[in-house]
Order: C-alpha cells, then sequence, then structure tokens
C-alpha cells in the first residue's frame, strides 16, 4: 500500500477535507513528486463545482505542483529526472505518448486523451503522480515559492506569444488584469514588447504599471477602444466572461490576431468583413506541452519572473478557496504543504 494524504471535495461545491487514498504501486512511467506548494487556480474551483460536467468525486484539486521527486518508476528512472530534484507539474500529468500529436510533440492535445492532474488526484496533497515527461525540471534560481502558477496560469498566456512569434517590436494588448493578465504583462515586459493592459478596474492603473503596461485603456470607455483602431499585432483575452468584442477586432493591425484563452462560453460574434479586410484571425489555445512548459521556467528563471502570490498554510484550504472565489486574491494564491 502507498497511502498519500490530500485535501478533497466529497461532493461538487463542498468544502474540501482530509482525504487518504492508496495510490497502488508506482507505474513504470511515472513519477512520484513530494508537494512542497500548490497554487490554487480558477480551474480548481469549477472543478469542485463540476462547472464543466465531468468532476469525479472525492476530487483532490490542485495542478500548480512545485515539489521534489520522491520516486521513479521502473521505466523513468533513464529519463534525466533525479530523486530530490526540484520539479512541476502542471494541468497535464500524463498523455499516451504514440498516437500522431504526441509523436508530433503536441502532447498536449494527444488524440486517445490527455489526463489532467486533477483526475488523477492532483496537487492539493502530500505527494502527487505524474508521467516523466509532464514532470518538469526546474532552474536552480527560479523562486519555487511563487512559481506554482506559471505551471498553469503562465504557460496559458506564454503559448499564445510562441505561437505569434512575439519579439519586442510587437503591439500586444491583454484583455482582463487578474491571475493570468498580470503574468502575460511580466512575459511581455520581458520580451521588450509594447505592452497595453485592458482593465475595468482604474484603481489598478499604477499598479498595472508597475507590473510592465506601458499603457492602462479602460476597457469600458468606448471611445478609449475607438481611439485603438488598427494598432496591436496580437490580443490576448484572459476574461471568461462576454464583452462588446468589435471594438477589440477592429483594434487589430493588419495581419493582427485576436487569441482567447479565457473560456467565455457564449459564442464570439465576429464580422467577416473585419477578418478579411487585413487579414486577421481569430483563435484560441489551451495549456502548453512539456517542451513549451520547459522553456517558460528557463525564460521565468533568467528574466526574473514571479507571479504576485499571496500564501497560505494548506491546512487552511478552505480560506484560501474562499478569498480566491471572493475576487480578493491578488492575483494568485499559493499553498505552502504543512502536513
Amino acid at each position: 500500500m502507498s497511502i498519500i494524504k490530500s485535501y478533497a471535495a466529497p461532493q461538487a461545491g463542498a468544502e474540501l477535507e482530509l482525504y487518504e487514498y492508496d495510490a497502488g504501486e508506482l507505474a513504470p512511467e511515472a513519477v512520484e513528486v513530494k508537494v512542497d506548494y500548490c497554487g490554487v487556480c480558477h480551474s480548481d474551483l469549477s472543478m469542485i463545482d463540476n462547472e464543466w460536467g465531468f468532476s469525479q468525486y472525492p476530487l483532490v484539486p490542485g495542478h500548480e505542483v512545485i515539489g521534489r521527486v520522491h520516486a521513479l518508476g521502473s521505466a523513468a528512472q533513464n529519463k534525466g529526472l533525479k530523486p530530490g530534484q526540484r520539479v512541476g507539474i502542471g494541468w497535464t500529468s500524463d498523455s499516451c505518448g504514440h498516437c500522431d500529436a504526441c509523436i508530433s510533440g503536441n502532447l498536449v492535445n494527444c488524440l486517445q486523451g490527455s489526463t489532467p492532474t486533477i483526475l488523477s488526484h492532483g496537487g492539493f496533497a502530500e505527494k502527487i503522480r505524474a508521467g516523466w515527461q509532464w514532470v518538469i525540471p526546474l532552474p536552480d534560481d527560479i523562486d519555487i515559492a511563487c512559481a506554482g502558477p506559471l505551471l498553469c496560469g503562465g504557460i496559458t498566456v506564454f503559448k499564445p506569444l510562441l505561437i505569434n512569434q512575439i519579439t519586442a517590436t510587437s503591439r500586444v494588448g491583454v484583455i482582463g488584469i487578474g491571475g493570468l493578465g498580470h503574468i502575460a504583462i511580466k512575459l511581455l515586459r520581458a520580451m521588450g514588447a509594447e505592452v497595453t493592459a485592458f482593465s475595468s478596474n482604474p484603481a489598478k492603473e499604477q499598479e498595472i504599471k508597475q507590473m510592465g503596461a506601458d499603457r492602462v485603456v479602460n476597457s469600458r470607455d468606448p471611445q478609449a477602444l475607438t481611439a485603438l483602431a488598427g494598432q496591436f499585432d496580437l490580443i490576448i483575452n484572459t476574461v471568461n466572461v462576454s464583452l462588446d468584442w468589435l471594438p477589440y477586432f477592429e483594434a487589430l493591425a493588419p495581419g493582427g490576431r485576436f487569441h482567447t484563452v479565457g473560456a467565455v462560453m457564449k459564442p464570439f460574434e465576429v464580422p467577416a468583413m473585419k477578418l478579411i479586410g487585413g487579414d486577421r484571425s481569430v483563435s484560441g489555445s489551451a495549456t502548453g506541452n512539456p517542451s513549451e512548459l520547459r522553456k517558460l521556467m528557463k525564460f521565468a528563471a533568467r528574466a526574473h519572473i514571479s507571479p504576485q502570490t499571496e500564501e497560505f498554510p494548506m491546512s487552511r484550504i478552505n480560506d484560501a478557496l474562499r478569498h480566491v472565489r471572493d475576487g480578493k486574491a491578488r492575483y494568485r494564491v499559493v499553498l505552502k504543504a504543512d502536513f
């Protein structure tokens, strides 16, 4: 038996409670990681509440894990990971490794179905297991207390920058300066891009500029949005609520792209001529592949990029979740394991 202590939701919407489970024998391709820190993401709340309809209970959330390699499966022992090594685990914990998507390096879109970390017992626990490819080595000089949110929120906004080949000459807009948006600004600043933040909260303006935004535009001011027509190579949407999107499409430069990582449930209404005129496009993306996660962690360490976090002991997990639910987090919450 291999008993792991964790915090789990016994049913949809319930508070988390202590939960022990038998993880069984370590699979040959798997790695067991002792958890030091785990970030709290809105996706954890969505899974706890079964908003997406595929949660399974008891549910152990948590998918922004920073920890140390505790044990290696028999087939994972020669894959570059060593006991005691600092590593991270994000939204995905496993993929088949042999389908066309995986073979091409696009493991996050595994055709057999990649495994979300939460559905294989997540990181609100003393230990967690994942396939070795999804266990991400960490640079020695990264801030481990703050790095967890990079593994989900961070990679979610980093991937569009890779897809769109953002450089120091790029002009990029970010809609929504919360858990995702504030990391996007920090990444873009480190890349040298010109950054415009779209926020509905004028009180955040100075704080957003300190993060690295060149300007802050009130997203509720139609005239301010209209004045930006034809300016942006890329606009990243991080909010999950429906807005008046037309001014943002009009704000794209020729060849510009509107890219959403916010899970807006209502369809986007895009006039075809707004895309045809100027070769503009609309796209979206999920989290990243192991190679992209490794790039992000190396870049964050080299550029000293850390999400802005608040720390709670994991034993106060329900207080931390309420803090996030109430919209009080500035800008991400991280749990420190204290089993």
